[in-house]
């Protein structure tokens, strides 16, 4: 497996644990498990929309890293407008589900432009690392000090949070559960910020628990 391959696929766990997590508390919330049976499918494949996008993002950064260039604004636009195609693959998923949604993207964009950025970067400087160790731990402390990055894998979170919550708004709900559109969004983003609080500590642990002799 290669770096950008296994970087891609730890992406890919951390943002699956991440809403195996965030289902798992909304039903514990009162208006939300009322609603949950219509949202949970939206959630499950907004996951794998999120993944599709990451490894988008982290193969990109490969590929600079690669040619020598450092990635810029413009790198990030064209991803932008890539992960778009995503979007279009998604609602034609999300459209066979007994809710509807439209992307407005002059709310989800700067949101988006900001979490690709911020993984461009990441992805960008653990690769550069990786050469020179012997596994992804190594190359993530090599690329990050400790408390930067549980900042950096929370940020990452949290930035997914607040697109989510953002669509969240935009579902088209049956007429029985519309008026606790907002009381979800806002449920939601609470429950996903918390659940990125406590996997970036508990990631970050992981990658500076001692290495095994």
């Amino acid at each position: 497996m290669t770096p950008v391959d296994a970087l891609a696929a730890f992406d890919r766990r951390i943002l699956e644990t991440y809403a195996h997590r965030t289902t798992d508390a909304l039903r514990g919330v009162l208006p939300l498990r009322v609603a949950l049976p219509r949202i949970e499918p939206f959630l499950a494949l907004n996951v794998a929309k999120e993944v599709q996008k990451d490894t988008l993002v982290i193969r990109r950064a490969g590929e600079a890293l690669r040619h020598g260039a450092t990635p810029d604004h413009a790198i990030v636009r064209q991803l932008f407008h890539a992960t778009q195609e995503i979007d279009r693959a998604f609602l034609a998923r999300v459209s066979g589900l007994p809710i509807g949604i439209v992307i407005r993207y002059e709310e989800i964009e700067p949101i988006r432009m900001r979490r690709i950025e911020r993984l461009l970067g990441a992805a960008y400087a653990i690769l550069g690392h990786w050469p020179q160790h012997k596994n992804w731990r190594a190359a993530l402390r090599a690329a990050y000090p400790r408390g930067e990055l549980e900042q950096r894998l929370h940020e990452l979170l949290r930035l997914y949070a607040q697109e989510t919550q953002a669509l969240s708004r935009s579902l088209r709900l049956p007429a029985l559960l519309v008026p606790l559109r907002e009381g979800i969004a806002r449920n939601l983003y609470q429950i996903m910020n918390a659940a990125a609080i406590r996997l970036a500590r508990e990631l970050t642990a992981t990658v500076y628990r001692p290495e095994r002799n």
